[in-house]
């Protein structure tokens, strides 16, 4: 997905081997983009495991993680910003948190299919009166 306030800007899906980076666009945002084209937002699937590199050593210190760190891409329901990663650590926060020139690859991008199978296993069915 890429965030609402990214919806005036051109953008396309992530490709699987490509490295993209956190940006900073002229409204303010933090989104990805491909190192060639600052201009282009990257968007992503919900679940999707990343690789993030470059952490600055503020947010290292502040969310108790490493420079070099696995993550999940995900929504987040609160707040300005719903584009985010969670660190195996519990710590959840949106791509503006992690500011700018975090180098980020796709690490295992979830299959439809598979999504498809994980809403359904995730429903809870009742027997019928």
């Amino acid at each position: 997905m890429c965030d609402y306030s990214l919806e005036m800007y051109e953008s396309r899906s992530a490709r699987e081997g490509e490295v993209y980076v956190t940006t900073r666009f002229p409204t303010g945002s933090i989104g990805l983009t491909a190192p060639e084209d600052a201009t282009t937002a990257i968007c992503l699937i919900c679940g999707s495991r990343l690789m993030l590199e470059n952490l600055s050593p503020a947010v290292q210190s502040e969310l108790g993680v490493k420079e070099t760190e696995e993550v999940t891409f995900t929504y987040l329901n609160e707040g300005l910003y719903h584009d985010g990663v969670a660190f195996d650590n519990g710590v959840r926060v949106t791509l503006c948190r992690l500011g700018p020139g975090v180098m980020i690859s796709l690490k295992d991008p979830p299959r439809p299919a598979k999504q498809a199978e994980q809403r359904r296993d995730s429903t809870v069915l009742t027997p019928a009166e």
